[in-house]
């Protein structure tokens, strides 16, 4: 089948009898997890097993589970997406995602199980004052895990509005394809609410656990058939990719999207290269602050099984992400950017979109079904994460000053997490048109900014104190999340294609003054530099909590 005759295929609405499949297999894969996650609710007995799972899990089954939270719908719908439009530089992502985990295996996964009980929080405030630096952590989880929502949610309405059919000017029910699309995201706020609340972080590992194996399992899938179509011949798949891209070999080197080298204009050039410079130092450090991934080594009983869940999750990750290279040139070769953009300018169906061209309707909803786990495991992990650190770092350390119950703690846990999926729901409904890898980038550098100093420092320093926390978490997540707002993300940016807004706000809105797209290369210094000014110029010091704390991190003993 030539590429032409794909592109119809793809841009034609899909037939009944494909629909009410795809519809089955969502319908049986909601039911599944939701009957893990009620299953698991009834096992959930006290603030232990809420936050933590009981610490009842295996290195193994940790593992999974980290690779079924990490592998977000950032990997498998926005990393095809960009490496489809954009090749070598798409890869990046792939490459990034990865080497963090050495940073989290090297510097932060034993060391933060040994010392906390449930959030980031408890390791930062140990040998501080409990109350500011707790109202800190609480706030950057949250703001961290909000732009994280936001990925997932994007991805899951762009992906039913594929399975859907529906394209600009095409109604489905009444709804268009915005309306669709909205439609989504309201069903996975809703779901992601209900498996925080009943299933708590046993329900959510093993949701995670499924959805793992799911994914794994579709990739592999996907990649045996087109390196089959390629007769296994990497090369010939990038060739195809390349000329199919309409680019040529610039489609397979690097500075497509990032690290341009602009004739004529030094200023932009510059500016360019720093952005990638940006987003890889994003990319890397970001997962060591990421609130979600951090709480995952507390529901394992023992530090070497957190080093066995690191090494088991390092394994899958890396799988994964060398199979995202069939995934994007293998969509970029058979589907074609133009019927990727036409259906999803931003690029986030083009993992679906290529399940659709190797297998049709039938590989599609089953690529699809995994996608839609993927997002209802990832979006789970976050809201519980968000909703724990105000539980207990907030609401039972800040305003109950430790008096709190773990039945009020619990029952405030529940209640956060309809709050903040409420606001992820409005957020996601305004951020449909970018990337999800994109966005799930600009959480990273959220979290490197506003945690891994401040946690890093925590645990090597001695000088380290409250007024250091403090600057250090609220230095680099203000910095952060100021520096994407007065960014071309948010507003003046045009696509040089289509002459569309590619910001969040429409054409003639533009209040950036920021240059580069990814914060990181500024606000992690200068979280880093908040933090230890602020801890020299206080004399608060205490040697004797650091010794704890030194014992604690390499032993865990007392911390739990």
């Amino acid at each position: 089948m030539n590429l032409a005759s794909h592109q119809f295929l793809l841009a034609a609405p899909a037939a009944a009898g494909n629909r009410a499949l795809t519809f089955s297999l969502f319908v049986v894969l909601v039911i599944a997890t939701l009957g893990i996650t009620v299953w698991a609710g009834r096992h959930t007995k006290t603030a232990t097993d809420y936050y933590a799972g009981g610490r009842s899990f295996s290195g193994i089954q940790n593992g999974l589970a980290i690779g079924g939270d990490y592998m977000s719908a950032a990997s498998f719908l926005g990393i095809a997406g960009i490496i489809a439009l954009f090749g070598y530089d798409g890869f990046l992502y792939s490459i990034g995602f990865l080497v963090a985990w050495l940073i989290a295996l090297l510097l932060v996964a034993e060391l933060l199980r040994n010392s906390g009980r449930y959030t980031m929080a408890d390791v930062l405030s140990y040998r501080m004052r409990q109350r500011p630096v707790r109202t800190a952590a609480a706030a950057s989880t949250v703001t961290v895990s909000i732009f994280y929502l936001l990925a997932q949610m994007v991805g899951a309405g762009a992906l039913v509005a594929l399975l859907l059919g529906i394209s600009e000017g095409q109604s489905f029910l009444g709804m268009s394809a915005d309306g669709a699309k909205i439609a989504t995201i309201v069903l996975v706020g809703i779901l992601m609410i209900v498996y925080v609340t009943l299933g708590g972080m046993k329900g959510t590992t093993w949701v995670q656990i499924v959805k793992a194996v799911l994914l794994m399992g579709g990739a592999f899938i996907m990649t045996a058939l087109v390196l089959f179509k390629f007769g296994f011949n990497i090369s010939e798949m990038l060739g195809s990719a390349a000329e199919a891209s309409g680019k040529g070999q610039e489609f397979l080197e690097p500075g497509l999207r990032y690290g341009k080298d602009i004739p004529g204009d030094a200023a932009a050039t510059l500016i360019s290269k720093l952005d990638l410079v940006s987003l890889g130092l994003a990319l890397v450090l970001g997962t060591a602050g990421l609130p979600h991934i951090l709480i995952r080594f507390y529901t394992v009983p023992t530090a070497r099984a957190a080093r066995t869940s690191v090494n088991w999750a390092i394994a899958l990750i890396g799988t994964f992400y060398l199979m995202t290279l069939a995934l994007g040139f293998g969509a970029a070769a058979l589907v074609g950017s133009a019927a990727i953009t036409a259906q999803d300018k931003a690029g986030n169906t083009a993992a679906p979109q290529l399940a659709e061209a190797l297998g049709g309707p039938v590989l599609l909803a089953l690529i699809a079904a995994v996608a839609f786990a993927t997002i209802l495991a990832v979006v789970a992990g976050l809201t519980l994460a968000s909703s724990s650190s105000l539980a207990h770092d907030f609401y039972a350390s800040v305003i109950k000053r430790g008096k709190a119950s773990e039945k009020e703690e619990v029952r405030v846990a529940r209640i956060s997490a309809f709050v903040i999926g409420g606001i992820s729901i409005v957020l996601a409904i305004f951020a449909q048109g970018l990337n999800v890898a994109f966005l799930v980038a600009l959480a990273f550098a959220i979290a490197a900014s506003a945690n891994l100093p401040t946690i890093l420092l925590s645990l090597f320093w001695k000088r380290f104190n409250t007024a250091g926390a403090v600057a250090g978490i609220y230095g680099g997540l203000i910095s952060s999340v100021v520096l994407v707002f007065f960014s071309p993300v948010v507003s003046g940016k045009v696509d040089p294609v289509t002459g569309a807004s590619a910001s969040l706000f429409p054409l003639g809105v533009d209040f950036a003054w920021f240059p580069l797209e990814n914060p990181g290369l500024v606000s992690v210094p200068f979280s880093f530099l908040c933090a230890i000014l602020g801890a020299l110029l206080s004399k608060e010091r205490n040697d004797r909590k650091f010794a704890e704390l030194e014992v604690r991190s390499l032993t865990g003993a007392g911390a739990h």
